[in-house]
């Protein structure tokens, strides 16, 4: 009786686990290849890890198969210290192994993914906001049904993605980033002066209906309209992820 009853357990701790790893789908984040913005000084240009660590941490916590891709693929560069849930990710759920290994874009089969992610950090609005062909995967992933997510500068690197029907993604939609007002206050590009474009600029141009601090009730708001979701400031990139979740599943 008592090897039955152990038996069992077993049995159950088996179906748990296994359950638990059940993947639900696959989530595509890309990231950008860029280290510096081209200046004598080398201002870093790059990827932040705020605003990309913890959102991955939410897809596969809810069980999601997370894929990376950049425009030349492999490693890719990472400003900010690794805390809290960054430092998590990294330790435990194999961030750094996946990140450093990016796809190119070529190796990506937009069928496979339920929805697309873009951090911040400047670097994506220099080599992913103009890639042909990561602009193509983002469209075809949206006209799949898929989810469009961004935080920071990521909305600027989705700004230029065009539709089959010639149409840019966010036209006619509410979406946000980081703001010109915030951004000619900060050092980091030279108050904007060394960025190829300006993100509400760019997202205002393509027919985006851009969402500044006086439109939303705090400026960490996340704001979602027709399966894009947004936000201006890295503390809400892991609340991009949950909305993102929540449009998949419903």
């Amino acid at each position: 009786m008592k090897k039955g009853l152990l038996a069992l357990f077993a049995l159950l701790i088996f179906i748990s686990c296994n359950d638990n790893k059940t993947e639900k789908g696959r989530i595509l984040v890309i990231v950008s290849n860029t280290e510096d913005m081209g200046d004598p000084e080398k201002h870093f240009a790059g990827n932040n890890l705020w605003e990309v660590a913890p959102p991955y941490h939410i897809f596969v916590s809810h069980g999601y198969k997370v894929d990376f891709v950049s425009p030349t693929g492999g490693k890719v560069p990472f400003s900010m210290d690794p805390v809290g849930i960054s430092s998590y990710t990294i330790k435990y759920e194999n961030f750094n192994g996946n990140v450093e290994n990016s796809l190119t874009p070529d190796l990506v089969d937009y069928k496979n993914y339920k929805a697309v992610f873009i951090g911040g950090g400047y670097g994506p609005l220099f080599d992913v906001s103009n890639n042909k062909d990561l602009l193509s995967i983002i469209a075809k992933i949206y006209e799949n049904g898929g989810i469009v997510g961004g935080c920071g500068h990521g909305p600027g690197a989705f700004a230029n993605v065009k539709l089959s029907n010639g149409d840019y993604m966010v036209k006619g939609k509410k979406v946000t980033g980081f703001p010109n007002s915030t951004e000619i206050t900060k050092s980091w590009a030279k108050e904007g002066t060394l960025l190829p474009v300006m993100l509400e600029d760019q997202l205002r141009e393509n027919g985006g209906i851009f969402q500044t601090k006086s439109n939303l009730n705090d400026k960490h708001d996340v704001v979602i309209d027709k399966r894009i979701v947004s936000t201006m400031f890295l503390p809400s990139s892991a609340i991009v992820a949950k909305e993102m979740i929540k449009q998949i599943e419903n």
